[in-house]
């Protein structure tokens, strides 16, 4: 069994871990059936099964027989929360921006290194889906949103991909509505906005550690310019 196979389990106990860490999943509430979940990650039956089990031994979820698997009272207890984001304040749009650049600069790097031929498809189907969508006139948040995702999955380690499905659950969300704006008011963003992606994705296509990180650290800067430029001209 290749690494990537072998990985399977626990980059999907780390994604289920964070969608219950980050409450799309509150205690008590019951997870999706296997075959749900096995189609809405594309994975097989027994790495669903296999990611359950690690989520049973870390406490998070228990198996109730005959009716499914559950959310336990101390995921609540275990969960990684952030201080509301005050979109008006620069200090706190400064601090989340802060560690956003922290995680996903990193990210950007080590996909570059450990990211394989079918990581790098999946990132180039993400960028295409956002130009795609922009040559449509629709928004592309939602292609935006699975760019930076398969840029993390391609890192293969589980505790990227945790910290950021919380991110991308709480915090990232609420900037995404905030760089909506730029379409209606500030089109002429878009154009910049893709071509910081493609940098970012040439880079990882080059095993260019360095390039991906300095591209994606820049994709950041200009995203708080982009930010406090919507914000401050009352978009």
């Amino acid at each position: 069994m290749g690494r990537q196979a072998r990985d399977l389990p626990d980059d999907l106990a780390a994604r289920l871990a964070a969608r219950v860490r980050a409450g799309e999943f509150a205690p008590g509430a019951r997870l999706p059936s296997e075959r749900d979940l096995s189609a809405e990650y594309a994975v097989s039956r027994p790495v669903v099964r296999e990611a359950l089990s690690h989520l049973k031994s870390a406490g998070l979820v228990e198996a109730r027989a005959g009716s499914g698997v559950y959310v336990t009272a101390k995921a609540e207890d275990r969960a990684f929360r952030l201080h509301p984001v005050d979109l008006e304040q620069d200090e706190s749009l400064a601090q989340v921006m802060e560690l956003l650049m922290a995680v996903e600069v990193a990210a950007a790097r080590s996909a570059a290194v450990h990211r394989t031929e079918a990581d790098l498809k999946h990132i180039r189907r993400e960028l295409l889906g956002m130009e795609y969508a922009i040559a449509s006139d629709r928004l592309g948040d939602d292609e935006d949103f699975a760019f930076h995702q398969a840029i993390v999955a391609a890192t293969h380690n589980p505790y990227f991909v945790s910290l950021c499905s919380h991110l991308d659950y709480g915090v990232r969300r609420v900037i995404r509505v905030t760089r909506s704006n730029t379409r209606y008011h500030m089109s002429e963003m878009q154009d910049a906005v893709q071509c910081e992606h493609r940098a970012i994705y040439n880079a990882i296509a080059a095993s260019d550690a360095e390039g991906a990180a300095r591209a994606a650290g820049v994709h950041l800067q200009n995203a708080v310019k982009r930010l406090y430029k919507v914000r401050d001209s009352g978009a």
